[in-house]
């Protein structure tokens, strides 16, 4: 596949997921909004707001400055950043934050299919090429965050689906990447260590510990790996996406239980 076809499907990807996303918030109740979800400080509304503030800004929208005041759940300046376009939103009607996600989103794909990206280290636009992202980063970034908020949405409603879309396999795969670096980095076992993921539905991801302590890709799994960690789909995006615990049983540890353990508590690796 070449640089241009990756990009291209990037873009297709995010833009079904919107499609999904938007059609999910279109069906609820006025009373779900106010529903609080897993990030903390963050309801329905909250989500949709700052999905609708980051596809604004990235369809050539304004830079948008408000006093957030001082909320426990942001303890940095990203999330001084994020917490903007839901404060700018707070008093803002469903039905308009929904209008602007499609409207920021729709111009932008046709912008996107107009003039399709072909450079994957091609500065990313705005504020995002500013704080060191690629196309590449970025284009591959937005399937998943918009995803994941759709995901965050329908556990705080309680309707479970999208579970086998193009944005969830991209998603999983994307995030079963940093495997090596969870075991490697935050985990840190001895050298020699190896460890599988297999995640229902995304290809298998082995690892083995070198001697610095990075966590290298193995071709193939181990025969008898030092430990395997078997889950589906969502216990894994809602653990590496340090969104929630997983729930009794969701991950089947074979092997050294405490390294098994271990892992499984510092797999989450995105707000």
């Amino acid at each position: 596949m070449s640089d241009a076809e990756r990009l291209a499907t990037y873009v297709e990807t995010w833009w079904q997921a919107i499609g999904d996303f938007t059609a999910l918030l279109d069906s609820l109740p006025e009373d779900a909004w106010a529903l609080p979800t897993d990030l903390p400080g963050w309801d329905v509304k909250a989500v949709a707001s700052h999905v609708a503030h980051l596809e604004s800004l990235l369809a050539g929208g304004p830079d948008e400055t408000a006093d957030i005041g001082d909320p426990p759940h942001v303890t940095g300046p990203m999330g001084q950043f994020t917490e903007v376009g839901v404060v700018t939103r707070r008093d803002r009607e469903p039905a308009s934050i929904i209008e602007e996600i499609r409207s920021t989103t729709s111009a932008r794909h046709d912008a996107l299919v107009a003039e399709p990206p072909t450079d994957p280290s091609a500065p990313a636009p705005g504020i995002f090429g500013l704080i060191g992202w690629t196309q590449q980063t970025l284009l591959r970034n937005r399937p998943l965050d918009v995803w994941m908020h759709e995901q965050d949405v329908r556990r705080a409603v309680g309707i479970p689906g999208g579970m086998d879309s193009a944005a969830a396999q991209h998603t999983a795969d994307y995030l079963s990447e940093a495997f090596g670096f969870v075991v490697g980095k935050l985990v840190a076992p001895p050298a020699g260590t190896t460890a599988v993921l297999a995640v229902a539905g995304s290809p298998v991801v082995a690892v083995e510990v070198d001697e610095y302590g990075r966590g290298q890709r193995l071709a193939e799994e181990p025969a008898e790996p030092g430990v395997r960690l078997s889950m589906d789909r969502e216990t894994f995006v809602v653990l590496a996406g340090g969104r929630r615990d997983a729930g009794p049983g969701a991950v089947t540890i074979e092997g050294d239980a405490a390294l098994g353990e271990a892992i499984v508590a510092h797999l989450g690796t995105t707000p």
